[in-house]
């Protein structure tokens, strides 16, 4: 019986902190998107505009798709 105690309180310890590390995971990256915000198109025509850049729409676009294909790699 107590092998069996001993085996129970050990899964309850795992998911216990599984539990604990995915809900503090997730608050950090709350609070990191918070002051961290991706980059919007805004924000990429002010950087062209300081580069001394003309920004065009499709110019805006290619680069979005471009930084967004970078990200998921």
């Amino acid at each position: 019986m107590s092998t069996f105690i001993w085996i129970l309180l050990i899964i309850l310890a795992a998911v216990a902190g599984a539990a604990v590390g995915f809900f503090a995971a997730r608050k950090y990256m709350e609070k990191y998107l918070k002051d961290n915000p991706p980059i919007n198109e805004e924000q990429l025509r002010a950087m062209m505009l300081q580069m001394g850049q003309k920004p065009s729409k499709k110019k805006l676009n290619q680069m979005m798709i471009a930084m967004k294909r970078n990200a998921k790699a």
